[in-house]
């Protein structure tokens, strides 16, 4: 059976849906774990990974997709099921994060461009064969009075766009992540200044996507909200909301096929009320839903603290995120449906 870029692509952005990035490097994930007091051993990650892709309602009603490790696109359950497969039986698409990391860019201090292309066709094959349907590549934007350079934004811009080419190739989804780093150093920079640089990597990376010859209808954007800076958080809800559509408007064809946002540093409820304003306005060219990592699933980790007998109750505090988030999809969220939880 063939499948089409768009539909899949439509699939990851269905309405009240959202995709999970389960996709944390083993680095990350043991800084998670760590925090629990648990041990990042093979099995520790595979056992936090089957709890997350088994909790229902969530996979089956809010999640359209989750974005995989390459260690965990290959893991089985512990029945012996593949990951992929409970993905699969839940309704949502498998996908794999495929680029290497942000790496220093020469001669631009303090900047970083993302590496991985070098042998990303032959990856994309395989991980196509391991049930893949989408992929994931984060450019990271540092973001200061100076940063980021003309520079730095046309090395990611352009990393992203064949990193978007080459999937399409393969069959394979791409999810393009600008990321401008809220939570970066300094981090005290405005709304304003984060506006400006959000609007500058935008018409760049879609400028390249454009001479890379991508398909925006089988691509889903994974940008930043438009966010003071960590150190610096003055804006209202509205602000936010409001500055970052209009940003979305300015840069982003409606011929793509949605936006899905990363959290970046936010709170998991303050996250959830940005993603919900946006949706209540209800005007725009694109299902615009989440992608979230720890605003997803920092409340499930601590309720299942890695223990066998927490698997229902981390299943719970994931169904309920899950929940927020759905409703915030389609702008239904209100906050206090969090305490009626």
């Amino acid at each position: 059976m063939v499948e089409k870029l768009q539909d899949i692509a439509a699939a990851m952005v269905a309405r009240g849906k959202g995709i999970l990035a389960a996709d944390e490097s083993s680095g990350t994930i043991k800084k998670r774990f760590d925090t629990i007091g648990l041990t990042s051993t093979e099995d520790a990650r595979r056992d936090y990974r089957e709890m997350l892709f088994r909790a229902e309602p969530a996979m089956s009603q809010r999640i359209s997709g989750v974005i995989l490790y390459d260690e965990t696109l290959r893991q089985k359950a512990g029945d012996g099921t593949p990951l992929v497969e409970l993905i699969r039986n839940a309704g949502a698409v498998p996908g794999i994060k495929v680029d290497m990391g942000a790496k220093p860019l020469a001669g631009y201090p303090g900047e970083t461009v993302t590496e991985g292309l070098d042998g990303l066709r032959e990856r994309l094959a395989e991980y196509y064969e391991l049930g893949a349907r989408f992929a994931k590549w984060r450019g990271v934007i540092s973001i200061s009075n100076d940063l980021p350079t003309k520079g730095a934004i046309h090395a990611n811009a352009h990393a992203l766009a064949r990193y978007a080419a080459l999937c399409q190739e393969a069959g394979i989804v791409p999810i393009v992540e600008p990321e401008i780093l809220m939570d970066g150093t300094p981090g005290d920079h405005s709304i304003d200044r984060c506006y400006e640089v959000t609007d500058a990597v935008l018409k760049a990376v879609f400028a390249e996507l454009d001479l890379a010859r991508v398909a925006l209808d089988g691509m889903v954007l994974k940008p930043n909200m438009v966010i003071d800076g960590k150190n610096a958080r003055k804006a209202s809800v509205e602000e936010v909301a409001e500055k970052t559509v209009k940003c979305l408007k300015a840069n982003v064809p409606s011929d793509v096929a949605g936006i899905a946002f990363l959290s970046g540093g936010q709170s998991d409820e303050e996250a959830t009320a940005h993603l919900s304003a946006m949706n209540a306005a209800n005007d725009l060219p694109w299902p615009v839903t989440f992608s979230y990592g720890r605003a997803l699933q920092a409340a499930a980790l601590k309720a299942w603290g890695g223990r066998s007998e927490n698997v229902a109750t981390g299943q719970r505090a994931f169904s309920h995120r899950a929940e927020m988030n759905g409703l915030a999809a389609i702008g239904n969220w209100k906050r206090e449906l969090e305490t009626a939880a």
